[in-house]
């Protein structure tokens, strides 16, 4: 699931501490991220669902990863959009899909890959990957489950437990990946931060992009102090 990177309209809440174009060029490298941990994942075909649905983008998508299929996220909100890619997916003859988001650069493949591992048992019917601010970075089924994403005021730090009751409900059996974060707030990014340096997380190209960022250390972290943050929980 991927925007194109626009400035004023990707990564605002980093603000001030970018501008809106270092914010935009920042959130491409975070694309580039995912891209890399998508391909990494055997036997899967990887797709890009973009927003805005329009051909622009759908040129700026083709050109940054030629490998990718390409499907536009339909739909007033997330999981309008969420249910539409997913139940598109499934409707042109895969067994099993799977969106992930765009926001955790450094989120280890071995967590999609066990996403598909999880899929794979009979007693599964929907993956999550739990976030830590309450959302989640991936949602997976085998058929379509839309009131698991219809259903669910997104954008809150409750997405997960609202979710997860709803599956309760309908007697869908969720699976849950080990939980990993979104960068969206400053403190995320010291976080992220903070794991590339210690060689605990990886993502190269938005290393790369962070290591030519000169404020970034001057920033006081919200962490508590003696604790290593290595973004697994």
């Amino acid at each position: 699931m991927a925007k194109r990177p626009y400035p004023g309209r990707t990564k605002t809440r980093l603000a001030p501490m970018f501008s809106a174009e270092e914010a935009s060029a920042m959130y491409r490298y975070f694309l580039l991220d995912a891209l890399d941990k998508a391909r990494s994942v055997a036997g899967v075909t990887p797709f890009i669902a973009f927003t805005p649905p329009d051909e622009e983008t759908e040129q700026y998508f083709s050109k940054l990863a030629p490998d990718f299929h390409l499907l536009p996220q339909k739909g007033d909100t997330l999981g309008d959009r969420l249910d539409n890619v997913l139940t598109s997916c499934l409707n042109n003859g895969y067994d099993q899909v799977a969106a992930m988001n765009s926001d955790s650069p450094s989120l280890p493949a071995a967590f999609l890959a066990e996403a598909f591992e999880k899929l794979d048992d009979p007693a599964v019917d929907v993956v999550l990957g739990p976030c830590d601010d309450g959302g989640y970075y991936l949602i997976g089924w085998k058929r379509p489950w839309p009131r698991l994403v219809r259903a669910v005021q997104m954008s809150t730090d409750h997405v997960l437990r609202d979710t997860l009751a709803i599956a309760e409900k309908e007697l869908v059996r969720v699976s849950l990946l080990p939980s990993w974060y979104d960068v969206d707030e400053t403190d995320d990014l010291l976080r992220l931060q903070a794991g590339l340096s210690s060689g605990q997380e990886k993502a190269e190209h938005t290393g790369r992009f962070l290591s030519g960022v000169n404020n970034l250390t001057d920033l006081k972290p919200n962490f508590e102090p003696g604790i290593e943050y290595s973004g697994q929980v």
